[in-house]
């Protein structure tokens, strides 16, 4: 059973820094691209960043120079390392894995305040 474990959510005040890590686990083919994608109160779910097993990475304008996606040292697992935050960034934070299908992690909040 696939199962993405998210962590590093937290309360953070603007101008701060966290670091999201997702591991994967269950998945018993090659993962071909894994990110972050973030839930706003009462908006859509958007892509921030993703990479790709190749290392090629797309990330949104938002997340562009204040965000940094890498893959763990273990290959099944994927950091988000946000910088200078922004009430803007508030929201849940899902992992997503592609592998032989999509799945999503449980989601791991996020709230910076001003």
């Amino acid at each position: 059973q696939v199962q993405l474990v998210e962590s590093g959510g937290a309360l953070v005040q603007a101008g701060g820094s966290l670091r999201l890590t997702c591991a994967a686990s269950g998945i018993s083919s090659s993962i071909n691209t894994m990110g972050w994608f973030r839930q706003a109160p009462g908006k859509q779910r958007d892509m921030v960043a993703i990479i790709t097993y190749a290392g090629t990475i797309t990330d949104a304008d938002s997340a562009k120079g204040r965000f940094t996606i890498s893959r763990g040292d273990a290959s099944n697992t994927v950091n988000l390392q946000m910088n200078r935050l922004t009430r803007e960034d508030t929201g849940v934070y899902y992992c997503y894995v592609l592998s032989s299908r999509g799945c999503w992690g449980q989601g791991t909040q996020v709230t910076v305040s001003s």
